[in-house]
C-alpha cells in the first residue's frame, strides 16, 4: 500500500513521469495481447500445478514469449501471480453478474456463502493464492474486493434491522467462517468430505449475527443502534462533527463491551 507523505515538487514530476512511461509501456507491451496471453498461460498452469508450477520459465513457454516481457509488464512472480488472481476472480464475478440481489439480504447471504465456498472447490489453487498465498497482514487485491462485497452485504442487513452486532465484527466472523470451512473442505478428500458441513456453518455463522425479522415492537437498543449506524452516512441534516458524535454514542450502544 502506499502511504501519504510531502513530496516535494521535483520527485512528484518524477513520480508522474515514471507512472506515465511505465503506462505508456505496458500498453505497447500489450499491443498484441502479450498482457492477456500471459495471464491466460499462468491461469492455466496455476490450475494445473499450484504455484510452483507458474515459473517465468514455463509461463514465458506457454504463452510464447520471452522471459524479459513478463518482468516488465508485471514486475516480479509476485506481480504476476496476483493478475493471476485478478483474473479469476473477475471472471468468477462477472458469472455472477446477471444474478440480482432479493428483497432478503440474509438469503442474499446464504447465496452468497456457497458461492464462495463454490469458488474455492471449483478453483482451490487459485482460492488458495487468494487467500492465503501473502504475507501476514497482507491481503489480495480480489481478497480486499470480494471482502468490500461482503462488507456491503453485511450493511444490507444491518439497514433491514436483522443484524445483532456492529457491522465490521459481523463482515470478520463471516469471513473467517467462510474461509476456515472453505479451506477444511479443500484439504478433505472428496469422498470424505462432510456434504452438511458449510451449510451447518453458514447458518451457525447466520445465527451469530442476525436476529428475526424486524417485525417486533421492541427489537431492543443494540439493533436499532446497529440499523441506525449504518443508515447514518445517507443522513445529511446533520454536521460532520455531529455525525461523529452519534456515530461514536450508536457505536457504544451496539457493541457496549468495547
Amino acid at each position: 500500500m502506499e502511504r501519504e507523505g510531502v513530496t516535494a515538487p521535483d520527485a512528484s514530476h518524477d513520480a508522474h513521469h515514471d507512472a506515465s512511461h511505465e503506462a505508456t509501456r505496458d500498453r505497447e507491451g500489450n499491443r498484441d495481447g502479450n498482457r492477456d496471453r500471459i495471464v491466460a498461460a499462468a491461469a492455466r498452469l496455476l490450475s494445473d500445478g499450484g504455484p510452483d508450477a507458474v515459473s517465468t520459465r514455463a509461463v514465458s513457454s506457454a504463452a510464447g514469449v520471452q522471459p524479459p516481457t513478463i518482468y516488465r509488464l508485471f514486475g516480479d512472480k509476485q506481480g504476476l501471480l496476483d493478475a493471476v488472481v485478478a483474473y479469476g476472480f473477475t471472471e468468477y464475478v462477472n458469472s455472477k453478474a446477471a444474478e440480482e440481489p432479493t428483497d432478503d439480504p440474509v438469503e442474499d447471504l446464504r447465496a452468497g456463502w456457497d458461492q464462495h465456498i463454490g469458488l474455492g472447490l471449483a478453483n482451490p489453487a487459485l482460492y488458495s493464492l487468494m487467500y492465503g498465498g501473502h504475507r501476514p497482514g497482507v491481503s489480495s487485491p480480489a481478497a480486499v474486493t470480494a471482502f468490500d462485497m461482503l462488507a456491503r452485504l453485511i450493511r444490507r442487513i444491518a439497514e433491514a434491522g436483522r443484524l445483532a452486532i456492529p457491522e465490521e465484527r459481523a463482515a470478520a466472523l463471516v469471513h473467517a467462517a467462510g474461509c476456515g470451512t472453505t479451506f477444511t473442505l479443500i484439504a478433505t478428500p472428496e469422498d470424505r468430505r462432510d456434504p452438511e458441513l458449510s451449510r451447518t456453518a453458514r447458518e451457525a455463522a447466520i445465527a451469530a449475527i442476525t436476529t428475526d425479522a424486524p417485525s417486533a415492537a421492541e427489537p431492543g437498543p443494540v439493533a436499532a443502534a446497529v440499523t441506525l449506524r449504518a443508515a447514518l452516512p445517507r443522513t445529511d441534516v446533520l454536521t460532520a462533527p455531529e455525525r461523529g458524535l452519534l456515530r461514536e454514542w450508536l457505536d457504544r450502544i451496539a457493541d457496549p463491551v468495547r
